[in-house]
């Protein structure tokens, strides 16, 4: 029995291999999915096991210079991305309803199998983001909704670049998603760059909004297959999945933004942006912390990067 399951997997590996589209096989990290998968297992492991028993007995990383480059970094290379998407099809002659994949080698076509590419790639990229939040002891902001959020994405796209010609109509949930993270490393490099920035971030909480909008956006646009009288996109199967992508998300980032702005349960000043000493934060406005109450003028004193009223708790 082993030898048959053994000898499946076998067939079905070589059925993805030569399957996937002889357009992105020679870019990086698109000849197997054995590649990525280990990258995320990998990624995941640091960020849930590996990272925090580091971290556990040391002082969290500052990284402020890291974080300013990092984040307006990954503007740039992001605005270049939508700006790739825009010029290879949604900006040119697509019709934002039923556009179908170029199987060709036209020039165009090459440049939208690139510009999916390089969305593809910048998923790993964003990895980082968790990465910081561990070295820098942010336990609060390492939850499911983030890992799932940033392992899923460049494990699914590796398959839809591959098994389905790149482009068409669904491509647009990888433009919007790329507009999103434009505003979004915006503000993170912002909030990175000190105190004297924060004025200009009163927008915080419309963030998840933000991408609320977009997952609204994505399942609008490809709802749209089903409401077509002919629509002949290659490879129905990730219209669906895209559909359940964007509902999906859609109801895990509200969830979010209820129990964060509704409920209130996000702190209104975060201590990461506050100025430290010798790993003391000085709180200049008031504050909330576990105990429900306002510190002013006083001292968070955090250990493993868990803040409490006045008090060290050892972890």
């Amino acid at each position: 029995m082993f030898e048959e399951v053994f000898s499946s997997a076998l067939r079905f590996y070589d059925y993805l291999l030569k399957r996937t589209d002889a357009r992105v096989r020679d870019y990086p990290l698109m000849q197997s999915p054995i590649q990525m998968t280990v990258i995320l297992l990998g990624y995941v492991f640091f960020v849930l096991y590996v990272g925090p028993r580091y971290m556990a007995n040391r002082k969290p990383f500052s990284l402020k210079t890291t974080m300013i480059v990092y984040n307006f970094s990954m503007v740039a290379f992001n605005s270049y991305i939508v700006y790739e998407f825009l010029m290879s099809g949604w900006g040119t002659t697509y019709t934002w309803r039923c556009d179908l994949c170029d199987t060709s080698n036209s020039p165009q076509a090459l440049r939208m199998v690139r510009g999916a590419w390089l969305f593809y790639f910048s998923k790993y990229v964003e990895l980082l983001d968790t990465v910081f939040f561990v070295l820098r002891k942010k336990h609060s902001q390492v939850t499911f909704l983030h890992i799932f959020h940033h392992s899923i994405l460049p494990w699914t796209w590796w398959w839809g670049i591959t098994l389905t010609p790149v482009g068409g109509m669904g491509s647009f949930h990888a433009l919007v998603n790329a507009c999103v993270h434009v505003i979004m490393y915006t503000y993170y490099g912002l909030a990175a760059a000190g105190p004297r920035f924060q004025k200009y971030l009163w927008w915080k909480k419309y963030m998840t909004a933000i991408q609320l909008i977009q997952f609204i956006l994505v399942t609008v646009h490809i709802s749209q297959y089903y409401f077509m009288e002919k629509c002949e996109f290659q490879v129905p199967l990730f219209i669906h999945l895209i559909l359940i992508y964007g509902m999906f998300f859609f109801i895990l980032f509200s969830n979010f933004w209820i129990q964060a702005y509704v409920k209130g349960k996000r702190l209104p000043v975060s201590i990461e942006d506050k100025p430290t000493q010798n790993g003391i934060t000085t709180v200049i406005e008031p504050v909330v912390v576990a105990n429900g109450k306002h510190l002013e003028n006083g001292h968070v004193h955090y250990t493993n990067g868990f803040a409490h009223n006045g008090k060290v708790k050892e972890i």
